[in-house]
């Protein structure tokens, strides 16, 4: 499989990298150009990219025990194969016989979990620290793309590509994308600041949405992560990475998670 797709699909969708590493081999790289994708779809329908899901929630059905939620039976019970993910917070006065409810707990403030009843879950906890963080990456982020013209995102590059791979090669498609002078401006920042939480290629298409629109996603994305599975064995996910696809899937996790008992028992599990 090309490495335009990361790492090989699993058989639920899954893959690890939206944005492909540059080529380690030396080559030059042409001027950005407008990327159409007019001239691809008179001759072949146009291919959608699959979307990146590191991250799924699953809604458990009431009869599942306990004891069965461990990273080797995720396959058996939901067709799932991944680890349990650190992703939710509990609420800061959870009691000790509560503890029992909670999956994959960990000590810390807020303490981190696996999953656990949604009523002992610190959603709303979750949302607003996800949007903070996501405010103070975006002033970063606006300052160090100053000046810079607004770039296109990897899954139009990706698009155009799969959908004509002969006419618009990989190694042009990647070059296209980091030949753009705002990307150069990203990357440039985080090879020279050291440590996690700068900003990404990979949120491009995020960033140049606005402050607001940033903040709301990734507060979002902290409580429905990349897809869902739903009690009723229904799997929403983003059809792509581009935002308007990954807009789409949180609208519709956030309107079910709205619609849960506090007793519903939800868990994540990274892919």
């Amino acid at each position: 499989m090309s490495t335009v797709n990361g790492t090989p699909l699993t058989r639920h969708g899954s893959r690890v990298s939206a944005i492909p590493a540059r080529p380690v081999k030396a080559m030059p790289v042409p001027a950005p150009r407008p990327v159409s994708t007019r001239a691809a779809t008179n001759a072949r329908p146009t291919v959608t990219p699959a979307p990146t899901i590191a991250t799924m929630v699953i809604c458990l059905p009431d009869a599942l025990p306990a004891e069965a939620l461990t990273s080797h039976q995720l396959d058996t019970h939901f067709g799932v194969t991944g680890t349990l993910a650190p992703l939710f917070w509990a609420v800061a006065q959870l009691r000790v016989w509560q503890r029992r409810q909670m999956i994959g707990l960990r000590k810390g403030r807020p303490a981190p979990c696996a999953g656990g009843p949604v009523r002992l879950l610190d959603l709303h906890g979750m949302r607003r620290a996800a949007a903070v963080g996501a405010g103070i990456r975006y002033q970063i982020w606006q300052r160090v793309v100053h000046g810079t013209a607004p770039a296109t995102s990897w899954p139009v590059f990706e698009t155009c590509h799969l959908t004509d791979p002969d006419r618009y090669p990989l190694d042009m498609a990647i070059a296209d994308f980091y030949a753009q002078p705002r990307v150069h401006a990203m990357r440039l920042h985080a090879a020279a600041t050291a440590g996690p939480g700068q900003p990404g290629v990979g949120e491009l298409e995020m960033y140049q949405a606005g402050q607001m629109a940033y903040q709301q996603y990734r507060a979002a994305s902290a409580v429905a992560g990349d897809a869902m599975l739903t009690a009723d064995g229904r799997k929403l996910a983003p059809a792509s990475d581009a935002l308007v696809h990954r807009i789409t899937y949180l609208e519709q996790a956030l309107a079910y998670l709205d619609t849960l008992d506090p007793d519903q028992r939800l868990l994540a599990v990274a892919l």
